[in-house]
């Protein structure tokens, strides 16, 4: 089907009064936002009017989307082909694939890994290959997708962001290690100067001051501890937000817990803010750690801890107030998994972090892993590790026996990292125990007295300091649990009925519980009249939770919707067409004041189903 690259003016004349008649006849007080977007709503709630797919599963071949409203095109990363599919949105209830930027006549064997749009300048992330070397960000006029100019940056460029005013792009160089972590760039922010698009002029941001500063970091909380990494090697950037005055940047260091505040002027990191960890101990921080009882058996479990880890981050304002808000997914690092030689014994080919907690805490030492799963760093510190009774009393550990602690239904499938939690001396040396449980110099067991799980399975809420305002707590999972969510594109499918599913694969109730739950990892905002929505994509669950953040420290969750509609064929990929949306990792938001049909939409790009979603809010005042 061939489209003219600009709509005429009557066709999206008629658009619009179709949409708008078709919102009228739904009555109850739901009617097309006003164009100004002054107005303010009382409810939000989310509908698919359309949607493009690339007819790849599993290979994340729509992830990051943006939007041009001139153009009225979509630009969508599409990591399987290495590139960016561009979408003509003219009428949001068909998008059609109209060109692609593809950027190896620039790198030779690179990938797209982030898009933003800025008034027809589109902003492209590159990674070069080997991943290791620095990468380029390319600029592209988005009417005629034209290449403008590029410039180099970091190694592994990711996400990018223009300042508000349109002047900067900032770019998170994520500076991954190699996978036999044999190489381990430092992470750094890059800040483009765009004013002039032809001629961009680069300056970095790099964590070379806090080389030196590691051990004070880590008693503030901040994770730093790749092997035989300085603090800059080891941060690595996630994600970027910026403030509404573009002065101010906050950069989500995944893998450290941390945020790093960015001065983007003098284009400096002034601080590391460890965001600390949420206590699964409490009432409201319950969760489900099992993967085994097919149920969601969400509760309390004291001496379990999540690491916020968040992904996603995006800022807005109340008065003169910045605020930050986090989809905080949490993610270990992983070095090495498919390498032999590390599973055999050779710590110098990778690094992973993760364990079970049954493996972790067997009475017998965890030797019976080796050549498995075992980490050798981990093996080399100890021969076993034990809960702290005092701690864990409560599901049957004593000392020296972690008793039904470590029973699938209870922690035992739980993924947690084995790098944290154990008692050290003042120097971070490990005090060591004997198997009996007691303190003994010369034994060989790890004394854990608190086990750390990855991210929050929340949305939190920070301010300017990076200290938290408010957490979901267990809101997520409760409410994937309960009767009043229903999944499908009719909302017809009793979420509780796949609570926790995995993504990739069909009747998988309970999947992902062990791991980090429905996983929050996209968040953006939208600002409508006199409030603040923001939009959450729940990963491995999938859909999209709506909060009203207008109070940043009573957000209310509004709505969700999530369009899968088949959640029982094992293998998804052979029912493409009619599975539904899996596995959102990016959201745009458009206002309607930028709408091609003037009501506000919902960008979704579904890395696992390859496919980007259409959603219209449809706002009741």
């Amino acid at each position: 089907m061939n489209r003219p690259l600009k709509p005429s003016r009557t066709r999206l004349f008629t658009a619009s009064l179709i949409a708008a008649a078709a919102l009228v006849a739904c009555g109850g007080g739901e009617t097309p936002p006003p164009q100004d977007g002054k107005a303010t709503p009382v409810g939000v709630k989310l509908e698919k009017i359309g949607g493009y797919s690339t007819g790849l599963f599993g290979v994340s071949a729509a992830e990051i989307p943006a939007f041009d409203a001139a153009s009225q095109r979509a630009f969508v990363v599409n990591a399987a082909a290495g590139r960016v599919d561009v979408l003509d949105l003219s009428v949001p209830s068909d998008p059609v694939k109209i060109g692609e930027i593809d950027t190896n006549g620039i790198l030779a064997g690179s990938v797209v890994n982030s898009v933003a749009v800025h008034d027809g300048l589109v902003a492209v992330a590159i990674e070069a290959s080997p991943k290791t070397d620095n990468g380029r960000v390319a600029l592209y006029r988005a009417h005629d997708l034209k290449l403008i100019s590029h410039v180099e940056v970091g190694a592994l460029p990711d996400m990018l962001v223009f300042t508000p005013d349109g002047k900067t792009v900032l770019v998170a160089n994520e500076g991954e290690p190699s996978d036999d972590y044999q190489i381990d760039p430092e992470g750094s922010i890059s800040i483009i100067d765009v004013k002039k698009p032809a001629k961009p002029t680069v300056r970095t941001a790099s964590f070379a001051a806090f080389n030196g500063q590691e051990t004070t970091l880590r008693a503030q909380g901040v994770r730093i501890f790749g092997p035989g990494a300085s603090a800059a090697q080891d941060f690595e950037p996630e994600y970027i937000a910026v403030s509404p005055d573009g002065k101010t940047a906050w950069v989500a260091l995944q893998e450290n817990n941390a945020f790093a505040i960015l001065d983007i002027k003098k284009a400096q990191v002034q601080r590391i803010v460890a965001l600390g960890q949420k206590d699964h101990g409490l009432k409201g921080n319950e969760l489900d750690a099992s993967d085994t009882d097919l149920r969601a058996d969400i509760r309390t479990w004291p001496g379990v801890r999540g690491l916020y880890m968040p992904d996603a981050i995006a800022t807005y304002s109340v008065g003169k107030q910045t605020y930050i808000v986090s989809a905080n997914e949490g993610d270990a690092r992983a070095w090495g998994e498919g390498n032999d030689a590390y599973w055999a014994g050779d710590a110098s080919q990778g690094f992973v972090e993760e364990f079970r907690v049954k493996h972790l805490i067997n009475r017998n030492g965890w030797g019976g892993r080796a050549g498995d799963d075992l980490p050798p760093q981990l093996n080399a510190l100890a021969a076993g590790g034990l809960l702290n009774p005092s701690t864990f009393a409560y599901c049957g550990a004593v000392a020296g026996n972690p008793g039904d602690c470590r029973a699938d239904n209870h922690l035992g499938r739980l993924n947690i990292t084995w790098t944290e939690g154990y008692r050290r001396d003042t120097m971070g040396n490990p005090i060591l125990f004997n198997a009996s449980g007691l303190q003994d110099p010369a034994g060989n067991r790890l004394m854990y007295d608190h086990l750390y799980a990855y991210g929050g399975r929340s949305v939190s809420i920070w301010n300017e300091k990076g200290e938290q305002v408010w957490d979901s707590g267990a809101d997520i999972e409760k409410f994937l649990a309960s009767d009043e969510c229903m999944a499908g594109t009719q909302r017809n499918i009793p979420c509780k009925t796949f609570f926790n599913a995995n993504h990739e694969e069909g009747s998988t109730l309970d999947n992902r519980s062990d791991n980090k739950g429905p996983e929050p990892e996209g968040v953006t905002v939208g600002t409508i009249g006199k409030k603040t929505f923001a939009f959450v994509g729940l990963e491995r669950m999938g859909g999209v939770l709506v909060y009203d953040i207008t109070d940043p420290q009573a957000p209310v969750r509004m709505d969700y919707l999530n369009t899968r509609e088949d959640w029982t064929t094992e293998d998804p990929s052979t029912v493409l067409d009619t599975a539904g949306d899996l596995g959102p990792e990016g959201l745009a938001f458009i206002p309607a004041h930028d709408s091609p049909n003037g009501n506000p939409l919902l960008l979704v790009g579904n890395e696992v189903s390859g496919t980007t979603a259409v959603l219209q809010l449809k706002l009741t005042y």
